[in-house]
This record gives structure tokens, sequence and C-alpha cells, in this order.
């Protein structure tokens, strides 16, 4: 197998790979490499969880989604999460529940997100990032599962997540 570097950009790269087949010829595949990432569904005292509508360049629109991010370079998942959470929420848990990985588009991306469940939540800080337009919204759950059953929830990562709580 062979690997070519298309594009470096600020998160991911594309690389264009020769695979040989069992048959002796070959093909190529477009790959986006990406460092992959963390997804929260946090629970509050009452119970609701927390969904951010955020804006979403790529699509065009406000999306709801769980609060979720990149993992940094040699970091732990669960470092992701607890920073995600604190920078996109402005809360803190003391409790935490590993629910498994998704690998959400694995016909060009070996993108790999880590699921978690945080609980016993405190106030933190907020410190969203100067591109992200987003809003922190605490539902009752039976209403999140609503809106994932209606379609008002589109984004796959947090109806991935929805099906291990």
């Amino acid at each position: 197998m062979t690997n070519k570097l298309l594009h470096k950009g600020n998160l991911i790269e594309l690389h264009k790979e020769r695979v040989e087949l069992d048959d002796g010829e070959h093909t190529y595949f477009d790959i986006v490499k990406h460092p992959g990432g963390a997804v929260i569904a946090a629970f509050n005292e009452r119970g609701e969880i927390c969904l951010l509508k955020q804006w979403r360049h790529a699509v065009g629109e406000f999306i709801w989604e769980f609060p979720a991010g990149c993992l940094e370079p040699n970091e732990p998942a669960i470092e992701t999460a607890k920073r995600e959470l604190e920078e996109e929420t402005g809360v803190v848990a003391s409790e935490w529940r590993e629910l498994g990985k998704i690998v959400p588009s694995p016909g060009f991306s070996n993108e790999i997100l880590y699921l978690y469940e945080a609980r016993a939540l405190q106030q933190g800080t907020l410190k969203l990032d100067a591109a992200e337009k987003l809003e922190a919204h605490w539902l009752p759950f039976d209403e999140v599962l609503k809106m994932a059953r209606n379609g008002d929830i589109c984004d796959a990562k947090t109806l991935a997540l929805l099906t291990r709580l």
C-alpha cells in the first residue's frame, strides 16, 4: 500500500491510499485522517440532559447535538470529554461512565468517537472558541428522545450516544 498526502488542513488530512486487492489488482481510496473525539451526555440533578444548539457551517444551519470535541495530540479521550464539557457548557462532572466508541464514517475516514455519560455536575467556566456559535439547553430526557425520533436531532454522534444511555 502506498499513501500520498493530498491536503493537510488545520484539523484533517486527506490521503490517497493505494490498496492491493486479493486478486492481484489494486484500487485507490481517498481517506480523511481525523484525530478523533469525545461526545458527552451530561445529566443534571433534575435528570435533564444537555443539548447544544450549535451552528455548523458545513451544513449551513443550527443543529441539536451533545457536547463534543476533538482529541488533542496524546490526550486521553476522557480528558477531552472533561475539557469539552466545561468549555461548551460551563459545567464539570465528578462522575463519568464510558459508553464505548463509534466509527462515524468508516468508508472514507479513520475518525473514532468515544462516548461518555457525565453526572454529579458543578459549575465550571464556559470557554467557547471564537468560531463557536452555540447555546446549551437542559431538557428532559423524554423530550430529547422525542426530538431524536421526530428528526429534530439529525446529528449522528448524538443519535448514536442516545442508544447507549
